[in-house]
C-alpha cells in the first residue's frame, strides 16, 4: 500500500472510530437548493403557464452572482435606478456567499480576494468605496483588519506542519533545484509576454496561444519538471483555482496562476513577495452582502429565469417566483444576462452565436464546501502554528480555512473550519464528479472529511458538533487546452438588446473576472 493510501485509510479508521465512540455529529446539505436548478434543467418549472402578472423595468439583470451584482452597481453609478435583478437562490452572491454554523460566520464558497492589480481598476474602485483601501502620502494602503493575518498558510507534510504550501521538510536537493527551475521559467515567460487579471485586458499573443494549446502537465514534462513534490504542489494549485488537475487545464492556465500575480518564488529567494489577500470570516460573502445591500426590493431572490426573448420594442423575461408559486413576465428595454453559459443557453431564445459557441466549449467543475463547527480548539501536531489556510499533503481535499483566524480576540473558543473539495477531473477523481457529488449521502462526505483532517487533528471527531455541506454542481469553468483560443478575449459580449456578463466568458472563475465583466455590461 502506498504511503498516501495508508494515511487515508488509517485516518478514516481513526476518525470514524472516534466519532462512533464519542458522539453523533449533526448536519446535512445546505446553502444551495439543488432541486431548483434541476427543475430548470429538466423543464419541470411551469414554463407553459400564462404569466399571472406583468411588470416593467428599464433594465433587467438575470443572475445575482458577482457579475450581476457588479452590473447593478454600475447601473447605479450611471444614474440608472430603474432596474431589477432576478436571482434563483435565496441569497445573492453566487459562489461568493456566506453563512453561519453555530452562530459563527463562515464562507459557503470563495473565501478571499487577492489585492487587485492595476488592470482590475474597477475592483480597486470598489475596495476604495468600501473603505478597504485609501491613498496615504501618495501610496495606496489597504485596511489592515481585512488583510489576511499571519500566519497565512501551512502544510502538513511528513508528520509535521511547515510554513507555506511548498513541500520543504526533508526533500532532496533535486527537488529544490526543480523549484528554482520552475521559478526561472515563470519569470522568463513574464518578461516574454503579458499575463494579467482580468484576462480581457491582455492581447492574445502567439506565445499565449501556444501555451493554451497544451495541457499544463504536458508543458511541465517538456520542460523536464517531473519532481513529484513540485508536481503535487502545481496540481494542488490547479485544483484550487480551476477545480481540475494539471493534466486537464491548459499550460496557459497553470502558468497564469503565478505569472498574473507575483510569480513563483523558490525557497531562499530574497525577493520573494507573498500575495496579500483580503479575507473575512464569511469569505467573499462580506463583499457580496455589501454589493446587494443598496438594491433593496430591486433584488428579487427565489426567482428562476425561464425565458429571455428579444421583441420589437425591447426584451421579455419570464421568471417563476418560488415563494408565490407564480410566473411573472417582465418587459424591459434591455437585459444583462449574468448567468452561467450552461443556463443562459437554455433560457435565451434564439441564442446568438457567441453564446452557442461558449456553451459548447465550456465544461464546469463540481465543488463541495463543508463547514465544520468545533466546540473547542483542536490539538495540533508539531511544527508551524495554526494558520488561516491549512493543507494536508496528498489528500483529495484542499485543506481548511479557520473562520476565527481574522478575529482580534485571541481567546481560544469554538470556531468553524471550512473544508474545500473539488470534484473536477484530476488524479484523484474521474469524469463522474458531478454524479458523485449528488449521489453520495451527507454521511459519506462527513467520513471523508474526518478521514483527511484527523491525520493532523486526531481529536477532530470528538470536538466536531455539526457539519453543513454546500454542493455546487457547476461551480467553475475549467480552462481546458484550447479554450482561450476559442473564447477569445472579448471585452464586451453584446447581441442586440442582450449584454452577457459572467466569469464563464473568461474561461475560469474568480471574483475579479466576474466583477469586471459585470461592471462593463452595466456601464
Amino acid at each position: 500500500m502506498k504511503r498516501r493510501q495508508f494515511l487515508s485509510a488509517a485516518a478514516g479508521a481513526l476518525a470514524l472510530g472516534g466519532c462512533e465512540a464519542r458522539h453523533e455529529i449533526e448536519g446535512g446539505f445546505s446553502g444551495i437548493d439543488v432541486e431548483r436548478g434541476h427543475a430548470l434543467r429538466d423543464g419541470t418549472w411551469p414554463r407553459g403557464d400564462a404569466p399571472s402578472a406583468a411588470r416593467r423595468t428599464r433594465v433587467l439583470i438575470a443572475g445575482g452572482g458577482v457579475a450581476g451584482l457588479a452590473a447593478a452597481r454600475a447601473l447605479r453609478l450611471a444614474g440608472i435606478e430603474d432596474f431589477v435583478l432576478l436571482e434563483l437562490e435565496g441569497q445573492a452572491g453566487g459562489n461568493s456567499r456566506g453563512g453561519q454554523v453555530g452562530g459563527i460566520a463562515c464562507p459557503l464558497g470563495a473565501h478571499y480576494l487577492p489585492v487587485p492589480g492595476d488592470e482590475a481598476h474597477e475592483v480597486q474602485d470598489l475596495l476604495e468605496e468600501l473603505g478597504l483601501r485609501r491613498r496615504v502620502a501618495g501610496r495606496w494602503e489597504y485596511e489592515e483588519r481585512h488583510l489576511c493575518h499571519s500566519p497565512q498558510e501551512r502544510l502538513f507534510f511528513q508528520g509535521a506542519w511547515q510554513d507555506g504550501l511548498l513541500p520543504l521538510q526533508g526533500v532532496r536537493e533535486r527537488t529544490l533545484a526543480q523549484y528554482s527551475l520552475f521559478s526561472r521559467r515563470v519569470e522568463a515567460l513574464r518578461r516574454e509576454t503579458r499575463f494579467a487579471i482580468p484576462t480581457l485586458r491582455v492581447p492574445l499573443t502567439s506565445r499565449l496561444l501556444e501555451l493554451d494549446a497544451l495541457s499544463f502537465a504536458t508543458w511541465l514534462e517538456r520542460e523536464g519538471l517531473d519532481d513529484p513534490h513540485l508536481r503535487w504542489y502545481l496540481d494542488y494549485c490547479c485544483r484550487d483555482d480551476y477545480g481540475a488537475g494539471s493534466a486537464h487545464v491548459s499550460a496557459w492556465a497553470g502558468l497564469h496562476y503565478f505569472a498574473s500575480r507575483h510569480g513563483f518564488h523558490a525557497p531562499g529567494d530574497e525577493d520573494a513577495e507573498r500575495d496579500a489577500v483580503l479575507t473575512w470570516p464569511e469569505g467573499n460573502g462580506w463583499l457580496a452582502r455589501r454589493l446587494a445591500a443598496p438594491l433593496g426590493d430591486r433584488l428579487k431572490t427565489g426567482h428562476a429565469v425561464l425565458r429571455i426573448a428579444e421583441t420589437r420594442s425591447g426584451v421579455e423575461v419570464d421568471a417563476f417566483d418560488a415563494a408565490a408559486r407564480s410566473r411573472v413576465r417582465w418587459q424591459a428595454e434591455r437585459c444583462i444576462v449574468a448567468l452561467p453559459t450552461f443556463i443562459a443557453i437554455r433560457v435565451v431564445e434564439n441564442p446568438p452565436a457567441p453564446l452557442r459557441e461558449a456553451a459548447q466549449q465550456l465544461h464546469h467543475a463540481p465543488w463541495l464546501v463543508a463547514n465544520v463547527h468545533v466546540r473547542a480548539p483542536l490539538a495540533d501536531r508539531p511544527g508551524a502554528a495554526p494558520s488561516w489556510d491549512n493543507v494536508v499533503y496528498g489528500t483529495r481535499g484542499l485543506g481548511y480555512v479557520d473562520a476565527r483566524h481574522q478575529a482580534l480576540d485571541p481567546t481560544p473558543r469554538a470556531t468553524v473550519l471550512s473544508w474545500y473539495r473539488p470534484l473536477g477531473p484530476s488524479a484523484y477523481d474521474g469524469p463522474e464528479g458531478r454524479r458523485l457529488l449528488l449521489d453520495r449521502p451527507w454521511s459519506a462526505w462527513r467520513d471523508e472529511l474526518l478521514g483527511e483532517l484527523s491525520v493532523p487533528h486526531p481529536d477532530l471527531a470528538g470536538l466536531a458538533t455539526r457539519i453543513e455541506i454546500t454542493r455546487y454542481g457547476h461551480a467553475m469553468a475549467i480552462p481546458r487546452p484550447g479554450l482561450l483560443t476559442r473564447l477569445g478575449m472579448h471585452e464586451r459580449i453584446v447581441a442586440g438588446r442582450l449584454a452577457f456578463a459572467h466569469s464563464d466568458w473568461s474561461g475560469y472563475s474568480i471574483f475579479e473576472e466576474a466583477f469586471v465583466r459585470g461592471h462593463l455590461a452595466g456601464s
